[in-house]
């Protein structure tokens, strides 16, 4: 990396989305007054019996959930998107300007143990495996059905995130319409192959893998990296090292790599600041709406929010709400304290 990048404000072009973010690096030591947060402590029971998510017990909805004993699947209590919504579309006075159409989907939740007290982070690999093939299970059911163009498998982990409950879960909301972040995500992925004649995602895996200074951690099929253009201060991105569009085209022996490093980098967070480390996480795989994405490379996201503590945040305000990204430390600086953090 260039030196002069690690001490004065530059702009770095994210080729994904085609956007830039602004990096601040002299802005690390400015003094905080703002707004802390309480320092999350683990669950302590196995089973909560007022936990809504543990086996047995009544949900909110007022289903009561299966006594299971691994991954469980159920159908959103509270869902965003609704199978039978009516197809519709309507453009006031033709002119583009207050548009809105119906938008069908399928939302489910998927508890990844009846442990109330665990998380990735603490699960066996062989657990997270599990975990792993349900997603791929739940993909394959989806993608199959016409009325759906992309399916979003994500986890908010902590209250900081918005998660309503510390049960270890995550989320399927499968969509009739593509999300924005795909769209965009789908737009950079073509135009780079379009122009180079390669895939956007390992051409940058292999320089990344080659220069090292921005790599958290690496197993024989998948590398987890803080992104050359990462927004949140300890963001990753994890990608595997073959050409691969989505789950259901990984290998038995890769998706036991897949489950190493998701436990890897979900233990390592928890180490940087002592505290359960807050995130939200994504799997992006290639749209399922009949076309053919050949640029498309899996890729998995983990956006944390916490800065310079347990305690203390990024937010997303000011000029990142009304110009761009922006971030003060350099994904250097965070891979390296990653690094750092995973030897403890």
């Amino acid at each position: 990396m260039n030196p002069l990048a690690q001490q004065n404000p530059h702009r770095r072009f994210n080729p994904l989305k085609r956007e830039w973010v602004l990096v601040s690096p002299h802005r690390t030591q400015r003094p905080w007054q703002g707004q802390t947060e309480k320092t999350a402590a683990p669950p302590a029971l196995q089973y909560d019996p007022e936990c809504y998510l543990c086996p047995g017990n009544v949900r909110a909805g007022g289903a009561r959930t299966d006594k299971y004993t691994s991954t469980y699947v159920f159908e959103n209590d509270f869902a965003a998107l609704k199978p039978d919504t009516p197809r519709f579309s309507s453009d006031e006075e033709g002119k583009g300007l207050l548009v809105a159409e119906g938008e069908s989907g399928v939302c489910r939740v998927i508890c990844f143990s009846p442990r109330h007290d665990l998380t990735l982070a603490t699960m066996s690999v062989g657990g997270i495996r599990a975990v792993v093939d349900v997603w791929a299970e739940q993909s394959l059911e989806l993608v199959s059905r016409e009325d759906i163009s992309y399916v979003q498998v994500f986890e908010n982990r902590g209250a900081m995130m918005g998660a309503s409950n510390p049960h270890p879960h995550g989320q399927i909301w499968a969509s009739r319409s593509l999300p924005n972040e795909v769209v965009a995500e789908q737009a950079g992925q073509d135009a780079y192959l379009k122009e180079h004649g390669c895939c956007l995602l390992c051409e940058y895996r292999a320089m990344e893998v080659a220069l090292g200074e921005r790599v958290v951690a690496a197993n024989d099929a998948f590398v987890a990296v803080v992104p050359f253009w990462a927004v949140w201060p300890f963001e990753v991105m994890i990608l595997p090292d073959r050409h691969i569009a989505d789950l259901e085209a990984m290998t038995s022996e890769e998706r036991d790599c897949f489950s190493a490093i998701l436990k890897e980098v979900t233990a390592t967070y928890d180490k940087v600041f002592d505290t359960p480390f807050p995130y939200s996480m994504g799997l992006h795989p290639q749209p399922s709406d009949g076309k053919e994405h050949p640029g498309w490379h899996f890729h998995v996201h983990f956006y944390p929010p916490l800065l310079r503590s347990a305690t203390i945040r990024k937010f997303m305000v000011g000029f990142e709400l009304l110009g761009g990204p922006q971030r003060d430390i350099t994904p250097e600086s965070a891979a390296e304290t990653l690094r750092r953090a995973a030897l403890r």
